[in-house]
């Protein structure tokens, strides 16, 4: 069995993917550089719903880096602790603040070297805020991309910074912001973890995991 699509193969997906969910787009709510770059922290290991349900009373109580910064991780605790990891968090998302205040005036940096210098962001972050924010090319690899991107065929990786390195080489880097939501949105509705919806998808066809299914069933 081939163990990635083609470039033809690829850019079909996409085109396939773009007709699945054209709704795509960043499920975090936010209005600003730095509620994305809190919210997104917040996302790790939890979803976007659950975390939206959250940020409205958060902002309200600290609507910019240098409120936040002056918090009690305690209070802040107090009011994100339906989301998973929230003791962490939060004092993740103060150390963030801190960080933001004395180091970058209270903005958001727009480089990836400045971001990951921030207390709970790593690369998946670093790379949604420069998408998201700044509108850099970049592909974050959630457990979404990471699953998705390997079942279809765009990457044959083990860890997600593989992955990321496989679909920056193949995948068009205009498109890697769009690619991005896409697959994510593909993850969520239907290439589900335990039981991908295939009599749904547009890309079974080309699909590799599709093909090993059926082969094996054959």
């Amino acid at each position: 069995m081939r163990k990635k699509l083609n470039e033809n193969e690829i850019i079909k997906a996409l085109t396939l993917l773009e007709e699945m969910h054209p709704e795509a787009m960043c499920a975090l709510d936010h209005r600003d550089n730095f509620e994305l770059i809190v919210a997104v922290v917040l996302s790790a290991q939890t979803t976007d719903v659950s975390v939206n349900k959250v940020t409205p009373a958060l902002f309200e109580a600290y609507p910019d880096a240098k409120t936040l910064s002056k918090a009690d991780p305690e209070a802040v605790a107090d009011i994100i602790r339906t989301i998973g990891l929230y003791k962490n968090k939060s004092v993740n998302i103060v150390k963030l603040a801190n960080k933001l205040c004395e180091d970058f005036g209270g903005e958001v940096p727009s480089d990836f070297d400045s971001l990951v210098s921030l207390p709970g962001v790593g690369r998946k972050t670093a790379n949604v805020v420069l998408a998201e924010a700044f509108d850099v090319p970049a592909i974050a690899v959630d457990t979404h991309v990471f699953r998705v991107s390997n079942r279809i065929g765009f990457a044959n990786a083990k860890d997600v910074d593989k992955t990321e390195e496989q679909l920056r080489k193949r995948i068009p880097k205009d498109s890697w912001i769009r690619a991005h939501h896409l697959i994510i949105f593909h993850g969520r509705k239907i290439c589900h973890a335990r039981k991908p919806d295939c009599d749904s998808c547009k890309i079974k066809d080309i699909c590799l995991y599709y093909a090993d299914v059926n082969s094996c069933l054959k």
